[in-house]
């Protein structure tokens, strides 16, 4: 199930927003630029289904999202218990940093969370499939998909060299891990 749990960047123990309702997460993440969306495909492709069959169910939500956004290719990104070098990565989006563009995710299956520190609050925001995040350039934020991962996700990029984090040095993301 998705979910936003908001924190003052002081206080990781106790949350002062919880929503599950992916309408009213939305509606708390726009005044920060943040976009999240529910897709409701007609079809949802198997795990495995190679990455060509997972773009084209998703081709006409990619097309208008692409157009709106000057994107100019997405990609296939999966993630699961048994893949290679998940441990140091992991590492590497657990640090918080940002992007020169929008970091733009579909997930179609499986789970993670974006987390973003914005004006003095932390946002855990638990994406689940069938739902769509576009944290905007410069926003400092960090991701965990877990110790052990279970995701497949579309990625949308404008710069053709793909994903380049900006570490902010901040420590903050040791504070505010992922919620279970």
């Amino acid at each position: 199930m998705s979910r936003l749990n908001v924190y003052a960047d002081n206080n990781p123990g106790t949350p002062i927003i919880h929503l599950t309702d992916p309408a009213r997460i939305a509606s708390e993440l726009a005044p920060i630029g943040v976009r999240f969306e529910r897709w409701n495909s007609p079809v949802t492709p198997d795990r495995p289904a190679p990455e060509a069959e997972v773009l084209a169910a998703y081709r006409p939500y990619l097309d208008q999202l692409m157009g709106e956004t000057g994107a100019g290719s997405a990609d296939v990104l999966r993630v699961g218990p048994e893949t290679q070098g998940w441990a140091e990565a992991r590492r590497k989006y657990l640090s918080e940093h940002t992007h020169g563009e929008d970091e733009v995710r579909f997930f179609v299956h499986g789970q993670g969370d974006f987390i973003l520190h914005v004006n003095g609050r932390v946002y855990d925001v638990r994406c689940t499939a069938g739902d769509l995040i576009s944290v905007p350039a410069g926003t400092p934020h960090w991701f965990d998909g877990g110790e052990t991962p279970d995701f497949v996700t579309l990625r949308i990029f404008t710069n053709p060299d793909g994903w380049i984090a900006r570490y902010t040095g901040s420590d903050i993301a040791a504070s505010f891990p992922a919620e279970a």
